[in-house]
């Protein structure tokens, strides 16, 4: 009999002290999820600076994104650091200028007839290597649940760079279709389901059943090509009238599917409970595809270094912390983001990791007004015209091997295949049509010193091999 009230007293021992550590656990978890910030990173793809109304756009209508965006802070020179998605996306995941990682562009490095190029370009490295730490990793180590939801375009599956939920992404750039089957976006769907409402149906799902501080990496593979309607919307569009040129009334239907898709997801952080810890970041990995959308006033667009292939829009909400309906014209890069984000999270940086960005939250808190520092970029490859009239420099490229810096107004485009050199002054010339390069030599001398400088502390690669395919005349 002592014995069976021995064990009885012991069993109901254990019992009760699992209880209490029980509730202990989860007070501790319910006081982790008060105090950390979820953080919620929105990067379109190929959303032009002028593709969305809080920008100036009189077509496209984006009433969620619109009202979102009036609830923080806009930046009208923010920039993604690379002119097409692969090499953004990892810069931003990264941290680092894409010389450090090696991707440059999408596929191969040499896009354009041979006959038309005068160089070999630096090869392009497709995937990213294992050896970065990525935003997602650091984050995941530091208690946060980490989900992506749509594009990734770095590697095979994000699950294996710091993501614990994958949704729809892959190595994949683009879905070849939005409706049923997707085949290259490994997701099903009901009847009719479009990708893009999928994908937040997914998220949705995500949010309503985590429960830790989370990061959301949502980035929908809209507005990438195919272009395909929203059979339900495109009708208003079709007799639309914009002073502004635009008239792609398929294109506007899509857009307005993805501003309702992120109302669906602002509206379950409101449900939750969880939008006033929230921090959030609206962006584009790129400029606007110019065939689809022209970015006017700004010159070109995706994968072109004038400023309709790198100017995005961007802003940044964080309930009674970022002020509302406030607006910088520091000039900001996705480069910033890792920063950024890992002092929201009050998460110091990883011991030797390199980032090439900057912290904005003392901008973002207005304790700082200003950003003494240039924006970079480098691109040592050959981007082929997706159409002859293109505002590049000729109708054959996006882009041909170069660099650029900003600094303040003054932007300096440099070439490598006949060391051209292009000066524009943005304050007046947005549209970057007045080469003053020989008008300002002083300010040309001052630019290249600070970009060749770059260039060598960051052993970014500079091709002079000539290719012997190419012809003299061709380009003429």
């Amino acid at each position: 009999m002592i014995n069976l009230h021995l064990k009885l007293n012991i069993i109901l021992g254990i019992f009760f002290f699992i209880i209490i550590f029980s509730c202990k656990k989860n007070e501790s978890q319910e006081k982790e999820r008060s105090t950390k910030p979820n953080i919620v990173l929105i990067n379109i793809d190929d959303l032009g600076w002028r593709d969305v109304s809080f920008m100036g756009n009189d077509f496209f209508e984006t009433p969620n994104i619109d009202a979102l965006s009036k609830e923080g802070m806009v930046f009208t020179n923010g920039y993604a650091s690379a002119a097409n998605c692969a090499p953004s996306r990892a810069n931003l995941m990264t941290g680092q200028w894409p010389q450090r990682h090696g991707i440059y562009t999408v596929g191969n490095s040499d896009r354009g007839k041979s006959k038309f190029r005068k160089l070999i370009p630096t090869k392009n490295i497709t995937t990213l290597a294992d050896r970065f730490l990525t935003l997602p990793e650091v984050l995941k180590n530091n208690g946060y649940s980490t989900c992506h939801a749509g594009k990734w375009h770095l590697t095979d599956n994000p699950l294996d760079n710091g993501f614990e939920i994958n949704i729809g992404g892959s190595h994949v750039g683009h879905p070849s279709s939005y409706y049923p089957p997707y085949k290259n976006v490994a997701l099903e769907a009901e009847e009719g389901k479009r990708l893009t409402d999928l994908i937040m149906d997914k998220t949705i799902d995500f949010l309503r059943t985590n429960n830790r501080p989370f990061f959301l990496n949502y980035s929908p593979y809209s507005v990438h090509t195919p272009i395909q309607p929203v059979k339900e919307l495109v009708g208003k569009y079709k007799n639309k009238v914009s002073i502004q040129g635009h008239n792609n009334a398929d294109y506007a239907s899509m857009i307005e599917n993805l501003d309702a898709n992120i109302g669906r997801l602002i509206s379950i952080l409101k449900k939750t409970g969880e939008l006033k810890n929230t921090f959030i970041v609206f962006t584009s990995d790129n400029g606007g595809l110019y065939s689809v959308s022209k970015q006017h006033p700004l010159r070109a667009g995706k994968g072109s270094y004038y400023e309709g292939g790198i100017r995005v829009p961007f802003f940044f909400v964080w309930p009674d912390k970022i002020k509302r309906n406030e607006k910088s014209e520091e000039l900001i890069s996705n480069l910033d983001l890792y920063p950024t984000i890992l002092e929201v999270a009050n998460i110091e940086k990883p011991k030797d990791k390199i980032l090439d960005g900057h912290s904005l939250i003392k901008l973002l808190k207005q304790k700082q007004t200003k950003l003494d520092r240039s924006l970079f970029w480098h691109f040592p490859v050959y981007l082929q015209a997706v159409v002859k009239i293109n505002e590049n420099r000729d109708a054959k490229f996006r882009t041909r091997p170069g660099s650029v810096v900003r600094k303040g107004n003054w932007k300096l485009h440099h070439y490598f295949e006949d060391n051209t050199l292009e000066l524009f002054n943005l304050e007046n010339d947005v549209g970057e049509q007045n080469n003053l390069v020989y008008k300002k030599p002083d300010i040309v001398k001052e630019l290249l010193v600070l970009l060749n400088n770059w260039r060598e502390k960051t052993n970014a690669p500079v091709p002079k091999e000539l290719n012997l395919e190419y012809e003299l005349n061709a380009n003429n």
